[in-house]
């Protein structure tokens, strides 16, 4: 698992965003996304030993497209700039909560974790969940064991609605949690912690235990609209 050398095309590939270069340097490419699939497996295998519901997940369906899907075609770089993986029982599209793992050069790579598939009906359970079991909510994304892997906790800076959602009061306790359209928090990794390999993949598999109870209580919400 040659993460230094996945970092080093991935700069590579940030200097040179365009078909042609990509073209000729395929072998290199797929030389990269072989040493990801490897990081992702062996995530993967680690954190299905405690998480039965990633069990059987396999890298193919947790790994994201490099190519980006512009249609558009207003972005200019045809590539994204790092590689990511959605680690979420039934695939990295599935509409659940989960852990999205990401490499990128000079200290861009990350873990995220928590519920970024914004649609009414699943936003409505979540902010139901949480007005319903606030104390729990609280406990869970305030628990140190989290906020050891990620010390800015769950963050209230995503993307939010104007006004308090329908049904909800202006002088809710929690409203800047209820306006929220997604719920997430981010840890970086240095390059020097990506490049270490197999000490990479214990601290991902260390932070993405210590946030999955508030993975699990966000997913006990949705459940039911999943």
């Amino acid at each position: 698992m040659d993460l230094a050398y996945l970092l080093d095309f991935l700069r590579r590939l940030a200097a040179n965003n365009n078909t042609p270069w990509m073209a000729e340097h395929r072998p290199e490419y797929q030389r990269a996304r072989a040493a990801f699939a490897e990081l992702i497996g062996q995530v993967l295998a680690e954190v299905a030993k405690t998480d039965p519901s990633l069990a059987g997940l396999t890298p193919t369906e947790a790994m994201f497209r490099l190519h980006k899907n512009d249609r558009g075609h207003r972005d200019p770089e045809p590539y994204k700039r790092r590689m990511g993986a959605g680690l979420l029982h039934g695939g990295r599209h599935a509409a659940r909560a989960g852990y999205y793992l990401g490499v990128q050069p000079d200290g861009k790579s990350s873990l995220r974790v928590g519920f970024y598939h914004t649609t009414p009906a699943l936003l409505g359970a979540l902010r139901q969940e949480i007005h319903y079991n606030a104390d729990e909510f609280h406990r869970q994304r305030e628990a140190p064991a989290l906020l050891r892997y990620f010390p800015a906790g769950l963050t209230t800076d995503a993307e939010q609605l104007v006004r308090p959602p329908k049904g909800y009061p202006a002088d809710h306790p929690d409203l800047a949690w209820l306006k929220l359209k997604s719920f997430g928090a981010v840890r970086t990794f240095s390059d020097a912690e990506v490049a270490q390999g197999p000490g990479f993949v214990a601290l991902a598999v260390a932070a993405i235990a210590a946030a999955r109870p508030l993975v699990d209580f966000f997913n006990e919400a949705l459940e039911p609209n999943g």
